[in-house]
């Protein structure tokens, strides 16, 4: 039987350092504490102006691709998960495959907003077990919203960084290792609570129609703050059941990064200790669609994580879109 395997993982962040600070500076008030206590961000990392969301992707790719032990040209697909696309069209992930120099690779964009990477993940490894032509799939999840910040509204510019991860899902035949289960859900009728509300059909980009605000992110209204923890914890729990675990059975989550107390709560719910997620806003702050693969090549270099460790992926985002998905490590 064919199983979709991890076998490679990797991350890249822009070399410029944005503390708390730029934004006391910026804004001329103390935001800092609040950062601190409520979301436990003290820096993210930001673009230059001449770095965009394909240098991020071909960077951690890379890294990922040295990690599997492939060459480029190894990879079958590459599934590039953004919201920050380096342009509306070609695909990002076409740029990424020339620049890499996998020329075997077929490619698309996928777009869930934060909930990118884990669907496609889903993506990735539904294609390896049903297809036998895809052997090596690379799947990148990456995020440039620096790119699409209000420099004055404090709800926005606070959290957003730049970033990229990767991972090489590869078939493996005789190994309990692999992709066991996932679940996907969308609340549409949260699509216009959160976004980029420019750029395409509905409202294209035009100076003198568009208002400027309307071409960068935007919180509209307030989401309920119990909606992540309900999901996550309803969606591991559908997970469990259907791969024959308890949540105790799951070495380590991989959570949507965009508040530590959602994190915090969902494992509450679940009855598990803290330390069963790896926390990475401190000094990277909410990288979307990359903050998973992110968070789960540093687990993965650290050693937080083994071989054979049941890991759970979960992420959400604008449409109101959630993913979750179960590996065997």
């Amino acid at each position: 039987m064919r199983k979709a395997v991890i076998t490679g993982t990797g991350h890249h962040v822009p070399e410029r350092i944005v503390p708390n600070q730029f934004f006391n500076d910026l804004l001329g008030e103390d935001v800092d504490s609040w950062l601190r206590q409520n979301v436990h961000i003290e820096n993210r990392r930001w673009c230059a102006p001449n770095e965009s969301t394909a240098d991020l992707c071909v960077a951690a790719a890379l890294k990922a691709l040295e990690a599997a032990g492939l060459p480029a040209d190894a990879i079958d697909l590459l599934i590039v998960a953004t919201d920050t696309p380096e342009y509306i069209s070609p695909s990002t992930a076409a740029v990424v495959q020339d620049r890499l120099g996998a020329r075997k690779a077929g490619t698309f964009d996928l777009n869930t907003a934060c909930a990118g990477f884990v669907t496609a993940l889903d993506v990735a490894a539904k294609y390896i077990v049903a297809d036998e032509q895809y052997g090596h799939v690379l799947v990148i999840g990456a995020y440039a919203m620096s790119k699409y910040l209000n420099m004055h509204d404090k709800k926005t510019v606070t959290l957003f960084a730049d970033g990229a991860g990767a991972v090489v899902v590869s078939a493996q035949h005789d190994t309990q290792r692999g992709f066991l289960a996932s679940e996907l859900r969308t609340e549409g009728q949260y699509a216009g609570w959160m976004g980029i509300y420019a750029g395409g059909t509905h409202q294209p980009v035009d100076a003198g129609v568009v208002e400027r605000k309307e071409q960068l992110l935007q919180f509209v209204h307030k989401f309920p703050k119990e909606l992540n923890p309900t999901y996550w914890s309803e969606m591991t729990r559908n997970l469990c059941q259907r791969i024959g675990a308890q949540p105790a059975d799951i070495r380590h989550f991989f959570i949507t990064q965009i508040n530590i107390n959602s994190i915090w709560a969902t494992l509450d719910i679940l009855g598990l200790p803290h330390d069963r997620a790896t926390y990475i806003m401190q000094q990277h702050g909410y990288t979307g669609s990359a903050a998973i693969p992110m968070a789960l090549d540093i687990a993965a270099k650290q050693g937080t994580i083994q071989p054979g460790d049941l890991i759970f992926l979960i992420g959400s985002g604008g449409g109101l879109a959630f993913a979750a998905a179960a590996f065997r490590f």
